[in-house]
């Protein structure tokens, strides 16, 4: 492998890599604005010139691969005056709006121009103007004026969607990024441009001037809308303490696994994960005589368990209909099982997912929730459930909804459990069948609860909490907890923390 040493400091590379990425793995900044590690080296935006001992001009370290006894400097005089020289190019025309810019706070250009372009500009003439607020697809608005054609969005269309929607169309100083023959980007993956930006170019329509980026406070979390369990950064703005807040979740990124989602996520796990905060369920509501009733975790507990042991008292388990989703996980489905069919002998317990989706080939499962595989491992059945033959032989049910509302299945389930007796619905937001529940249990999100998922690849998810819950809601798992409690389920009771839940699933599943 080559030797090399990378401003003072000696590196051992693999055969074949850039300088640029030996020098990233040894912790030391070389700027750029071109290149991404999942395309191969552009050399466009000559932003990461380097000096390399022995060598006359200049070296581009996004192209440059390493070699034995190479010494490379990156920050002496002659290389800092050449970024700064191409970052007064492209400031010349770039528009001064970085205070209303959405990528103000995470823009590269910002930053460079704060480490090496701060200087008076050689250049007297008008900025050039160009197009701006292009609708170019996809719910994207391309800003022409603030372009400096790294040429990311088109390769990404073209190298990893093979969509190709966008090029660079004239030449010179009129080269601009346009739609490739008026062919608006239609792509699943189109959210990834605005990541792939390295400036305010390509912005969000529902991003765009809805907060400043300094304000988010960003949390390592996983995606539950398929099977693929990718990595994600959730963007939540914490509120300020003289006004609320509109909404929590203001945006969702990828978060780089080159196992599993690499730098990428699709739009519907992008824009969907923002939407199952909407509507949320926050408070335990009884349904009684047409009167709702707000009640406490102890009181509902409380009724619930007074309606299992009516049943259990009369040997009429089989009653009671557990209907779960593979949105909660492992540890929950574990407790479930414990809970309703080991202690009280319920029989075989349905599964209501949504229902399943096309794969493209790519990130997107047909599997529409993060857990199919963990709940099959446990040995339950994840056919289609039959609503109507659940129904005609329950007298109580206990209805764990999944997030992702779904309002045809909704309505099925509404019109076949309305004969029955006692309805408990569990879920974390409006489902559409609450008026006919006794009572409405408020449940947690994935990402305002701990636990673990095996994904499609048979690897474990393991996530924590990084929302908090809002009002009464809380994660399944606590309030099967709860129930055993009440039912006098010692065993199972006693598993008061996530900890101890957590190693009573080990045990059984290590």
């Amino acid at each position: 492998m080559p030797k090399l040493v990378i401003d003072g400091v000696a590196i051992t590379a693999p055969e074949g890599e850039t300088v640029l990425r030996a020098a990233e793995r040894a912790g030391i900044a070389i700027p750029h604005f071109c290149f991404h590690p999942a395309f191969p080296p552009e050399g466009s935006c000559r932003m990461c010139v380097v000096e390399i001992e022995g060598r006359p001009k200049l070296e581009l370290a996004c192209s440059t691969t390493v070699l034995d006894g190479m010494v490379v400097r990156t920050a002496v005089d002659r290389v800092r005056e050449a970024r700064r020289t191409v970052l007064e190019f492209l400031l010349a025309d770039h528009p001064l709006d970085c205070p209303v810019c959405d990528k103000a706070g995470e823009c590269r250009l910002q930053d460079y121009a704060h480490d090496y372009g701060l200087y008076s500009s050689a250049f007297d003439e008008a900025k050039a103007k160009r197009s701006k607020l292009v609708p170019i697809g996809a719910g994207l608005i391309l800003d022409r004026e603030r372009c400096i054609l790294c040429t990311r969005c088109v390769r990404f269309l073209e190298r990893i969607t093979g969509s190709c929607e966008l090029g660079v169309f004239k030449r010179g100083h009129g080269a601009e990024i346009g739609i490739l023959e008026d062919r608006p980007v239609a792509t699943g993956y189109a959210g990834n441009l605005v990541d792939l930006c390295p400036v305010g170019a390509i912005t969000d329509r529902a991003f765009r001037f809805s907060t400043r980026t300094w304000f988010l406070k960003s949390s390592a979390s996983f995606c539950p809308l398929c099977g693929r369990g990718c990595e994600i950064w959730i963007d939540e703005h914490p509120g300020f303490a003289r006004a609320g807040r509109a909404k929590r979740i203001f945006r969702v990124r990828p978060r780089d696994n080159s196992g599993v989602n690499g730098p990428w996520i699709c739009d519907e796990g992008r824009r969907g994960y923002a939407d199952l905060d909407q509507d949320r369920a926050e408070a335990i509501i009884q349904n009684k005589g047409g009167q709702r009733t707000t009640l406490t975790w102890s009181r509902a507990m409380l009724w619930a368990g007074h309606k299992v042991r009516e049943l259990a008292s009369k040997r009429a388990s089989g009653r009671i209909a557990v209907v779960l989703n593979s949105f909660l996980s492992n540890e929950e489905l574990f407790l479930a099982k414990r809970v309703f069919g080991d202690a009280l002998g319920v029989g075989p317990m349905a599964f209501l997912d949504p229902a399943p989706g096309r794969p493209d080939g790519f990130l997107r499962t047909s599997q529409r929730s993060p857990n199919q595989r963990g709940a099959r491992r446990q040995g339950f059945d994840l056919a289609a459930t039959d609503w109507e033959r659940i129904c005609e032989r329950a007298e109580l049910v206990f209805l764990f909804a999944h997030p992702a509302t779904d309002p045809e299945r909704a309505a099925a389930v509404e019109r076949a459990w309305r004969p029955v007796r006692t309805k408990i619905l569990l879920a974390p937001k409006a489902w559409g069948v609450e008026e006919g529940a006794d009572l409405i249990l408020p449940t947690a999100l994935p990402a305002e609860k701990a636990g673990s998922w095996t994904g499609i690849d048979g690897a474990a998810r393991t996530y924590e909490p990084v929302l908090e819950a809002p009002g009464e809601a809380a994660p399944e798992w606590k309030i099967l907890v709860g129930l055993a409690k009440e039912l006098g389920l010692e065993e199972i009771g006693g598993l008061e923390s996530f900890a101890r839940v957590r190693e009573a699933y080990a045990r059984t599943y290590p």
